[in-house]
């Protein structure tokens, strides 16, 4: 989604005596070398771990493509004749900086005025950065030729943003040659190819890389738009948009079109019962084959691996459907996830086989939330257990292992200002808490999050990376970034080879009381990078069952085991999550007959005696317990 837009929408033993619980128990049986049933789910997104960038905040690689005045024109908040330089990547966000305040706005004004400069060139240089984290798949935020900074205003699909390549004069020259409409006029400019080159170091690093499909709208630079508002009625595009009214002075009506959610920079494609109408739909099925197999050799292995829709339950079914079709006639295993923020039953329709693959799983964040997050109002270990059973049951087999596992986005507060504001906004209430999350609330606490925040965080870290589904990152996250809901949750990037200010102003530009020192997180990332580490060495916590072994209201724990069934050997990880605020020593029944390396703490093994293994769990600790490997 967009700027400063809303949408309203045991079997346990413990030191103290527990009544088993067998009856709450239960297995998803899933064995990978016999599976009897049939997945529509390409296989590789059940192994990755994603990592989201947005491009403009991320890395500014080649200072000699920055956007310029004029390459915004057309973005809100439509100020072009103000003072305007690229923004100091290290600077505080808060402060404004003298160029802006010659224009005499607020923060909220001159936030979404701001360029840093972040380029495709950028991004090729800090994948060993990402390679080393253990990431397995980036999905990119628009890349598309736009003016804003968030470019979910495309002004044509069919081009990467000249101002991310190495030559935004020439490359729009170019672009100006073609017949937009007509892909055999479309040119390959110096910004397209370097976006093939970054598709290709991708590749070599043995990851994915999907991208943002923005097909509801476009923006008011769009070619197709700008000659509608031209030729009005003549317009070979008339049809391409939902018009309200044109110029005419005989009737005295004014141009009127509707736009996103009423948002006047994005003006909608128009629908008719099969969804997008025919011109457009032409366009998008065009640059969809141009992306994906940009050689037009029927191998797709130059192209993306997939795609992110943007706001997909605005588009009606059947264009999902035919669309569908289309993407794995050119790729049969490329990934298709929408952005659908809503309940399971509004969900389920989308995630049946015949239209995307997975979903970036909202209601995984807002039950973690409601449980690890929400602290006196939070919901019970048995609720949390119900909730996360209806959401893996939900779905076709195979759905549940490629849901895009999140604790943040674009589009939410950040991860760990998630934590510092716990208790204060229900994220579940999308509509009622969207405004509620941001900077510009006075109740929202702007700080940098303390140790023990960061310890939650990290607790809630070993649940993403050990449950079902693809964890997923917002860039920044394991660099402890913090920051309220957009536009505060797209800040630059920290880098550990950059000296940044500390944040020393609040969004009304008075200063805090205590400065925040801003850096890179060494061990914040360290923590990270093991997590995912665990996660990327151990293919029963990417495929195999999922079995909770106990659960316990009071005490605060939830226990659950990853088993694989493969080639005749076992393969098991027991996980013990405690937020509570006691330790607690746990027994449970094992098949099992030697011990348990603990893959967090290799020195504190789990005892097996008896049928039974033994173990303690500190507060707010987790831990993985990783069996022997064993042939039955």
């Amino acid at each position: 989604m967009k700027k400063l837009i809303i949408i309203p929408f045991i079997l346990l033993v413990l030191t103290s005596p527990l009544k088993s619980q067998n009856n709450f128990m239960e297995t998803e049986k899933k064995d990978s070398t016999d599976q009897q049933f049939e997945e529509f789910v390409p296989e590789w997104a059940k192994k990755v771990v994603w990592y989201q960038i947005f491009p403009d905040r991320f890395r500014n690689g080649d200072p000699n493509n920055d956007p310029t005045l004029e390459s915004i024109e057309g973005a809100y908040p439509h100020d072009v004749i103000s003072p305007w330089q690229i923004h100091p990547w290290t600077s505080d966000w808060y402060e404004l900086q003298p160029y802006e305040k010659k224009n005499g706005k607020d923060i909220w004004f001159n936030l979404q005025r701001r360029r840093y400069g972040g380029d495709l060139q950028g991004i090729i240089d800090k994948l060993d950065y990402l390679k080393e984290l253990g990431i397995g798949a980036i999905y990119l935020n628009p890349v598309f030729w736009s003016p804003s900074l968030h470019k979910y205003d495309a002004a044509t699909y069919h081009h990467i943003d000249p101002y991310f390549g190495p030559d935004p004069d020439a490359d729009i020259k170019m672009i100006e040659t073609e017949t937009h409409d007509n892909p055999a006029t479309w040119v390959w400019t110096s910004a397209d190819k370097l976006f093939l080159n970054l598709i290709n170091e991708v590749h070599k690093r043995d990851m994915k890389i999907i991208i943002d499909g923005v097909f509801n709208h476009m923006g008011l630079n769009s070619w197709a738009f700008k000659d509608v508002v031209k030729f009005q009625q003549k317009s070979k595009y008339k049809d391409w948009f939902k018009i309200k009214s044109w110029d005419d002075e005989t009737k005295g009506t004014k141009f009127d079109y509707d736009g996103w959610y009423g948002v006047k920079e994005l003006p909608e494609f128009d629908q008719d019962e099969n969804g997008i109408v025919k011109g457009p739909k032409k366009y998008i099925f065009d640059i969809t084959k141009r992306w994906m197999d940009p050689d037009n050799d029927g191998k797709p292995s130059d192209g993306v691996d997939g795609w992110r829709l943007d706001v997909a339950f605005m588009i009606k079914h059947n264009f999902w459907k035919e669309w569908r079709k289309h993407v794995k006639q050119i790729n049969p295993v490329a990934c298709l996830t929408a952005e659908i923020i809503d309940s399971i039953e509004v969900v389920k329709p989308y995630l049946q086989g015949d239209e995307f693959d997975a979903v970036m799983n909202y209601n995984f964040l807002f039950t973690t939330a409601e449980y690890f997050i929400d602290d006196t109002s939070g919901i019970l270990t048995s609720e949390f257990d119900i909730k996360l059973r209806d959401l893996r049951k939900a779905f076709p087999q195979g759905v549940s292992y490629v849901q895009q596992n999140l604790f943040g986005s674009h589009d939410t507060q950040r991860f760990a200002s998630h934590i510092v504001n716990r208790d204060k906004f229900k994220v579940r209430d999308w509509g009622k808490t969207f405004n509620l999350t941001m900077g510009s609330n006075a109740n929202y606490d702007t700080r940098k999050p303390t140790k023990e925040e960061l310890d939650l965080m990290k607790l809630m870290l070993i649940f993403q990376m050990t449950y079902v589904g693809a964890p997923y990152i917002y860039y920044g996250d394991e660099a402890g970034m913090w920051g309220a809901n957009d536009p505060d949750c797209r800040k630059p990037m920290v880098w550990s080879d950059y000296n940044y200010e500390p944040e020393k102003y609040l969004p009304d530009q008075s200063k805090k009381e205590k400065q925040d020192t801003v850096k890179f997180n060494v061990k914040l990332f360290k923590f990270y990078k093991k997590m995912i580490s665990i996660r990327n060495e151990h293919e029963e916590l990417q495929l195999g069952d999922f079995k909770v072994r106990a659960k316990d209201d009071k005490a605060g724990f939830y226990i659950y085991s990853r088993r694989l069934e493969r080639n005749g050997f076992t393969k098991e990880i027991i996980v013990a999550i405690n937020k509570g605020k006691e330790r607690q020593l746990v027994t449970l029944d094992t098949d099992h007959k030697e011990y348990y390396s603990d893959l967090i703490n290799p020195k504190r093994r789990a005892r097996v005696a008896g049928g039974k293994i033994v173990f303690s769990v500190k507060s707010l600790e987790g831990r993985i317990l990783l069996r022997d490997y064993y042939k039955k």
